[in-house]
């Protein structure tokens, strides 16, 4: 039996203006109310942060990031530092997500350095690794996480990966409709924990959470979590509604 939390945690990337951010985030806080055995996070856009941390303060619901720099401050036009992040009422900063090392030049240098300073600063990292379906129809599948993995972490403390959340998400699952296999996704977690336990230690590696994201629904949610391994869910799409993403929630 797991002792982990689960973390259920919705990221909503571009979408939503501060208004209907607020609106939403209203919402779920209303039908997620009863929940007190699952954590819960949301990450709006940077623009909404602020109103969005008014509306879920003395909820169940804990605010995120999408990104950060790794800077504490300086001359970085458009970028976000983590006190910023604090200040706007997050706890939690996403790290990794493939849409960042597809679309923005995020490297696994610059992962481990924004890793470096969200737990510095005192913020919860969700490092998020994952192949795409060439690097998996090539079998690259654990050189690539493993190399996401020992990149990511690199110079990182035991203390300092206390906090660390990990998600793996299968690029080609993303926003696609396509999920990993129960069975694809297990041997995944399986083998990041093994990862992490070489690593930190068994300890570490038995309380470290491990999500699966990548066309999470509330239809596929309770089998994914049903796994050994599965220690929650980081959802797209499916966030964006307060209702779905409260069946999600409700696993």
């Amino acid at each position: 039996m797991k002792d982990r939390i689960p973390l259920i945690a919705g990221n909503w990337k571009m979408f939503k203006t501060s208004n209907e951010a607020l609106d939403a985030a209203a919402q779920l806080a209303k039908l997620v109310s009863d929940i007190d055995t699952v954590d819960i996070m949301i990450a709006p856009p940077f623009t909404s942060l602020t109103v969005v941390s008014e509306v879920i303060r003395d909820t169940r619901i804990a605010l995120g990031a999408q990104d950060m720099y790794w800077e504490k401050e300086g001359a970085f036009t458009g970028e976000i530092s983590a006190p910023m992040l604090i200040s706007a009422g997050c706890q939690y900063v996403i790290i990794g997500h493939s849409e960042r090392r597809q679309y923005f030049g995020e490297t696994d240098e610059t992962v481990n350095k924004k890793i470096m300073a969200a737990t510095a600063s005192g913020l919860i990292p969700i490092l998020c690794v994952g192949e795409t379906e060439t690097q998996r129809d090539e079998k690259k599948t654990f050189s690539v996480l493993d190399k996401q993995i020992e990149k990511g972490l690199e110079k990182l403390t035991l203390d300092e990966h206390q906090s660390l959340i990990i998600a793996y998400e299968p690029v080609w699952a993303i926003g696609s409709g396509k999920t990993a296999t129960p069975d694809q996704v297990q041997e995944v977690h399986a083998f990041l924990r093994d990862l992490i336990e070489k690593r930190f230690g068994n300890m570490l590696a038995k309380a470290t959470r491990i999500l699966y994201g990548g066309s999470v629904k509330p239809d596929n949610v309770t089998e994914l979590m049903a796994l050994p391994d599965v220690d929650g869910a980081l959802v797209g799409g499916a966030s964006l509604k307060a209702d779905s993403f409260s069946k999600i929630i409700h696993f």
